[in-house]
């Protein structure tokens, strides 16, 4: 089990932009999702998100989102289609589909916008738009703390691009900006999974305690790097 998780933080920033170009050609659903590559080891964010809740959270819980996708995939009949493509028109799908394409693909965006501690912080430009439209970064990550507090039972907390302007927006369970059902629709470039079964090893019911952890393992390489696609109008 090891062996899956010999990537270094180094390895992982150097093929940012390779990741994320890749997004362009990514693979048709053939039958298949698959469970990607923790892009480093389970005890690489300690302190801030310990070893054994990572453990569980990855190969229990999104696992079983994988595994669940794809049979609710199998069982609807559908292919050709990717991840992204599915939840972009979710409403045309069984539930199934909504809930565990969701969980898929949120938990495979969470796990690259997280990296080992190492103070950065976001690039220029990003910097420069999230000043733009929430007034400083002390200001965006407090009403991100807030958004993220206040989500009520189970869900994410999101900073999406919606065109020019960008937004801080909650979705409940397994939801994504992506979706055609929801109200607040963008481009995901940040995220922050406020499931319990996210912290509870660790910060027991002080969700407000791994809120404030989680801005120091965010990868702002991956981030930014989005947030330079989506500017662009590339496929992210």
């Amino acid at each position: 089990m090891k062996s899956v998780f010999l990537g270094t933080a180094g390895v992982f920033a150097s093929g940012l932009t390779s990741k994320l170009k890749a997004a362009k050609g990514r693979k048709k659903w053939d039958g298949v999702f698959v469970l990607p590559e923790l892009p480093y080891a389970f005890n690489a964010l300690e302190p801030h998100i310990d070893a054994k809740t990572m453990e569980i959270h990855y190969t229990k819980h999104h696992a079983a989102y994988t595994e669940k996708f794809n049979a609710a995939g199998k069982e609807a009949g559908l292919t050709g289609k990717t991840a992204n493509e599915l939840l972009k028109e979710v409403s045309k799908y069984p539930a199934s589909i909504r809930n565990n394409g969701g969980g898929y693909l949120n938990h495979k965006l969470f796990w690259n916008m997280l990296a080992p501690a190492s103070g950065k912080m976001p690039s220029a430009k990003l910097s420069a738009a999230l000043t733009k439209d929430f007034g400083s970064f002390d200001a965006i990550k407090e009403k991100f703390n807030t958004s993220a507090k206040a989500v009520f039972g189970s869900g994410w907390t999101w900073l999406i691009a919606d065109g020019d302007k960008l937004k801080i927006t909650s979705t409940p369970n397994q939801d994504s900006p992506i979706m055609d059902i929801v109200s607040d629709k963008g481009i995901p470039l940040l995220c922050l999974d406020v499931w319990e079964h996210a912290y509870y090893l660790k910060n027991q019911n002080r969700r407000a305690e791994y809120i404030d952890a989680f801005w120091n393992v965010v990868n702002w390489d991956f981030v930014s790097q989005r947030y330079d696609m989506n500017n662009k109008g590339e496929e992210i």
